[in-house]
């Protein structure tokens, strides 16, 4: 799940930079392809999912180390 807010971020930063709205990014591209309601799209957007990502990866390091 992370990565497909990751996805999302992701592709509407690329959009929004070159002078797209948020709502034009989600109509276009996010509606058609991942179908999912504009309150998750926000949400996700105000996501921190890198370091949400981050933080499991390295608990998941420390807990492979621990056997």
């Amino acid at each position: 799940m992370l990565s497909r807010i990751i996805d999302i971020q992701g592709l509407t930063l690329e959009h929004t930079r070159r002078g797209v709205s948020q709502e034009w990014v989600y109509n276009n591209l996010v509606l058609p392809q991942y179908r999912i309601s504009k309150r998750t799209f926000y949400n996700y957007l105000a996501c921190s999912a890198k370091r949400e990502l981050g933080k499991l990866e390295s608990s998941l390091l420390k807990q492979a180390t621990l056997f």
